[in-house]
């Protein structure tokens, strides 16, 4: 059931901050060159008139590993360099022109005009220049030219890469890179004095959501922000405050929410995913209106208590699947804006009520149609390879971007900074690890303390809110002599798990019973006739009824648990040489989708 009343911004690349009728992709076809030698800096390639060097085409935001972008090249390049014109709004007056990158791995530059706007670094992340000044007023209008100089070494591994493979030749878990641009690029027209960014803040108890308001530059004195929440045609809540330098923090009461009988009918769940409108107004002294943008919220809470998730106050039952978000023919970039939200219906369809999205940031427009469509999600980061000052450096600066970006998606209910000891391999030995998993986690609740964070899934947990287990077992009975009940996982998360590694490390595991147990990988059965060589799953079936016949014994074991919190199944779909997905890799379920529905739904 969708209840939202949100925005239609499926196709904005920031849903939650949309000026409608002011912003234009760039995304298409850009000029392109390698740049084998690394002479582009020396010889100026960002030079208005160095056309000349990009001698192919590009079709951004596809990396240029991918087929979608027309050039399907996996070879080693010391930097990428992409070319394009762009038109400037004839009616740009004193307004301010924003060029904004959804991402670029790794690194990059950016010039407009000749002149450089802005640097980057870090794959995962958006960033944004004011470009006003750069522009050449001798130009025509639709002759500016922007121009972006992209570096990716393979073989850096403390990077956070995630899943993008370090060889030539994809192998194993692993698959091909995404390089340069692999996010949407375009342009946003601005008043001069302009909201930057917001973040949505709910209080389920106190009836309330509140939102804090950056501007881009302080404000004049005597502005103000005016905040309205609306659901369908009827206003929810509204408030407005003065701005203190270029910050407002905004609290709307939500005089419905007082009342106890009908206070659920605001609060967002799966199943029940009621999104509110927001019309945020910045206005000065004599109340003429500065700018003016459409967003949208969520009401509900995520806590833990004892061994229990609770959703909105009521216990909540992950039932989970691990999604790659890799595309054969565009890799780490969806083939269309479509393509995420066909991703979120397919979870759904099969049954599923959350999704781990696993070593990857989502895409916003993905969250959104979470959001819209109700499905909840583990925001994850892409891990790093090694344990190294620089590789903390980068990955938590990486990291608290990424939940400064995704913080006020209601869909998001929990943090992984960690997988699976990436990045920091001998955690279970190493104080110095050890306080790196636990200082980001810490770091996590100080930007959110309003989710649970687990501090590195699967095992070797240390300070996390969830416990969760990667166990692979081929069968139900090896699935209930681990999780039939509160003894049997007592027994199993206690020392050395299922997958020969410490379950907690650095201090004393939680007691039994006083943190929530949840088998957040397993399954991973393959049937994929015809794959090509080194194609594997954890175990593998023989037809599709065997297929079925295997779900069946794992699910009826996972579900018959009186003690898990909830699980994830690896995997939504195919992924390179993973053939353990519940679809192929053009998203065709193997087995009827009413068959999977019955066995992962509620």
């Amino acid at each position: 059931m969708t209840t939202t009343s949100a925005p239609a911004t499926g196709l904005h690349p920031r849903p939650q901050l949309v000026r409608p009728d002011r912003w234009w992709s760039l995304d298409g076809p850009w000029r392109f060159a390698f740049d084998d030698a690394d002479a582009g800096l020396r010889e100026r390639w960002h030079d208005r008139d160095a056309e000349a060097r990009f001698d192919r085409e590009v079709l951004v935001p596809f990396p240029p590993e991918s087929e979608a972008s027309g050039v399907a090249d996996h070879g080693d390049h010391a930097a990428l360099w992409y070319r394009r014109r762009f038109t400037v709004p004839a009616a740009l007056g004193t307004d301010r022109l924003l060029l904004h990158l959804g991402a670029v791995d790794h690194e990059a530059d950016v010039w407009v005009d000749g002149r450089h706007a802005v640097r980057h670094e870090g794959g995962q992340t958006p960033f944004s220049a004011d470009v006003t000044d750069l522009l050449d007023p001798d130009l025509p209008p639709d002759a500016h030219v922007v121009v972006v100089r992209a570096t990716d070494d393979r073989t850096d591994v403390e990077q956070p890469r995630g899943k993008q493979d370090w060889q030539r030749e994809q192998h194993a878990i692993w698959y091909h890179r995404t390089s340069g641009i692999w996010r949407t690029v375009w342009l946003e027209q601005v008043p001069a004095v302009a909201v930057g960014s917001l973040t949505w803040r709910p209080d389920v108890p106190a009836a309330r959501m509140a939102v804090q308001v950056r501007l881009r530059a302080s404000a004049p004195a005597g502005t103000r922000v005016r905040v309205r929440l609306r659901h369908g045609d009827a206003e929810v809540g509204a408030a407005e405050v003065p701005v203190t330098g270029s910050v407002a923090d905004v609290v709307v009461p939500l005089p419905a929410q007082h009342n106890g009988q009908a206070y659920e009918q605001l609060l967002w769940s799966p199943g029940h995913p009621v999104l509110l409108d927001a019309d945020v107004a910045l206005v000065d002294a004599s109340g003429a209106e500065l700018d003016r943008l459409a967003s949208y919220c969520g009401l509900r809470s995520v806590a833990v208590e004892g061994d229990h998730l609770l959703l909105n106050d009521r216990p909540f039952t992950v039932r989970a699947v691990l999604e790659q978000g890799y595309w054969p023919q565009s890799h780490l970039t969806a083939p269309s804006p479509e393509a995420l939200r066909e991703e979120v219906e397919l979870a759904l369809a099969l049954g599923f009520n959350t999704v781990r999205v696993h070593q990857k940031v989502a895409d916003p427009r993905y969250l959104y149609w979470c959001d819209v469509l109700g499905l909840a999600v583990w925001g994850e980061t892409a891990g790093a390879y090694r344990f190294s000052d620089e590789a903390v450096a980068q990955l938590t600066r990486d990291w608290l971007d990424v939940v400064r970006r995704d913080v006020s998606h209601p869909c998001v209910i929990a943090w992984v900074p960690f997988n699976e000891s990436w990045g920091v391999q001998h955690i279970a030995h190493d104080p110095a690890q050890q306080a790196y998993s636990r200082a980001l986690t810490e770091l996590t609740r100080a930007l959110d303390p309003t989710r649970p964070v687990i501090s590195n899934d699967g095992w070797e947990h240390t300070a996390s809110d969830l416990l969760t287990v990667h166990d692979y077992a081929a069968t139900g009975d090896e699935l209930r002599e681990r999780y039939g009940d509160a003894a049997a996982v007592a027994r199993t998360v206690a020392g050395i798990g299922p997958a020969g590694r410490r379950m907690w490390v650095g201090g004393p595991a939680p007691e039994p019973g006083t943190i929530p147990v949840l088998l957040s990988e397993f399954g991973g059965v393959s049937f994929a006739p015809g794959a090509p060589e080194g194609s594997w799953g954890y175990s593998e079936a023989r037809s599709p009824e065997d297929l079925e016949a295997r779900l069946t014994d794992l699910l009826g074991a996972v579900r018959s648990s009186t003690a898990l919190r909830g699980y994830c199944y690896t995997q939504l779909t195919d992924t390179g040489l993973e053939t353990n997905g519940l679809c192929t890799a053009d998203r065709r379920p193997k087995l009827p989708v009413g068959t999977l529905r019955r066995l992962f739904g509620a």
